[in-house]
């Protein structure tokens, strides 16, 4: 079972989506309340899981929410309920999750869902959330076990390079103790020893190497415990962990549009490994690359991408400073690319702080550029929030 063939997921009837549809809508104003009894009830029958998640479980309890939504919005969506279940089967290896588990959540979330359905709790509604969660475990676990079967649940990366790359901003690189498979343009995610069992996600800043270092560069963001650790606190000889490469913001070699990339503060890593990857392609699309930052000391990585244009005839980088004076330069990342395009032919990969990507992608549109060659990493947590197959690709995804 994989991405591109989903397995049957068993669908529920039209009925039965309503039932669970309902039911969700009368847990929705008590959501804080049921997650906080979800996992206190589950770690107090079963202790030795609390050990899979990290000490403050605020974060945590928000997760459990927006993927039970998320699950419930595509109970009528076969192939994309397939797609999202296989990526956090596939995704909670990392966690150290394991078959056992599954029922042991399974019993503790219909217990907390009857308590807080209270009155709209029906035994025909107990026996819809258990056949839906039974779907949605079993393709968990499949996928996870054909992963484990081609892959580590996470890799062991020592960092052998720190260095300070503007203002709160860290370039760190790492050797893992096996080989990282990973595309350009994707990102991993992250544990440090000063905060166990919390995970981020970083992006790669290059394309894959033969000596296979890592390369990830961090903003250390504020009450940013993992990333301001990793900046401020991490030195050469530090271990961390890493959970597999993800991500769907890559180039297609088979594509010949034109490629824009804009990049705003760190979100230049993915757009420094998509240039390199297109300059190892060499394969005949120009590609223009829009770097923004407020202030001139933020505009870190520029004149790599400078040299690397001097080099490549097909590849323009220009610069944009929306908060200092420098002639030539002025303007937010928005403001540039009206000035530049439109860029209705091309390919857009877009990465940075959620409001530029917001900004930019918005900008984009209004010039025309379909929102499906529009790319960008999902702002939060992955895996609930990856882009799905659109309906009306479904079958041809098939074919």
């Amino acid at each position: 079972m994989n991405d591109s063939e989903p397995a049957p997921a068993g669908p529920l009837s039209a009925d039965e989506i309503a039932l669970l549809r309902a039911s969700v809508q009368v847990v929705s104003p008590l959501a804080d309340d049921m997650t906080v009894y979800f996992y206190a009830i589950l770690f107090q029958r079963h202790p030795e899981v609390r050990q899979l998640f990290p000490a403050n479980l605020d974060v945590q309890r928000d997760r459990l929410l927006r993927g039970l939504l998320r699950i419930v919005d595509l109970v009528d969506d076969p192939d994309n309920l397939v797609r999202f279940c296989q990526r956090l089967g596939r995704d909670h290896r990392k966690f150290g999750a394991l078959n056992a588990h599954f029922p042991a959540v399974g019993a503790a979330l219909l217990d907390s869902l009857a308590r807080f359905a209270d009155l709209a709790w029906t035994p025909l509604l107990a026996e819809v959330w258990t056949k839906a969660y039974g779907v949605v475990s079993a393709v968990m676990i499949q996928a996870a076990e054909e992963d484990a079967a081609v892959r580590p649940a996470v890799w062991n990366a020592r960092i052998i390079d720190h260095r300070l790359r503007g203002p709160g901003i860290a370039e760190i690189t790492l050797l893992p103790d096996a080989p990282f498979p990973f595309v350009a343009g994707q990102y991993a995610s992250v544990e440090t020893p000063w905060q166990p069992r919390m995970w981020r996600h970083y992006s790669l800043s290059h394309a894959p190497r033969d000596e296979g270092t890592l390369t990830f560069h961090v903003r250390a963001a504020q009450h940013g415990q993992v990333s301001a650790a990793l900046v401020h606190q991490a030195r050469p000889g530090d271990l961390l962990r890493l959970g597999a490469a993800q991500g769907d913001m890559v180039l297609d070699p088979r594509m010949e549009r034109d490629v824009l990339c804009v990049a705003g503060g760190t979100g230049l890593a993915p757009i420094r490994a998509l240039v390199e990857q297109a300059v190892r392609e060499n394969a005949g699309r120009f590609v223009s690359v829009f770097v923004g930052a407020r202030t001139a000391d933020e505009l870190y990585g520029f004149e790599e991408l400078l040299r690397l244009a001097q080099r490549n005839h097909w590849l323009s980088v220009r610069a944009a400073i929306s908060h200092e004076r420098i002639p030539g330069l002025n303007g937010s990342l928005p403001e540039v690319l009206r000035e530049f395009g439109p860029f209705y032919r091309h390919e857009a990969y877009v990465s940075g702080p959620v409001e530029m990507v917001t900004s930019a992608v918005r900008t984009l549109l209004r010039q025309g550029v379909p929102q499906e060659r529009i790319h960008h990493d999902p702002f939060d947590v992955p895996v609930l929030e990856a882009a799905l197959l659109p309906r009306q690709l479904r079958r041809e995804a098939r074919a």
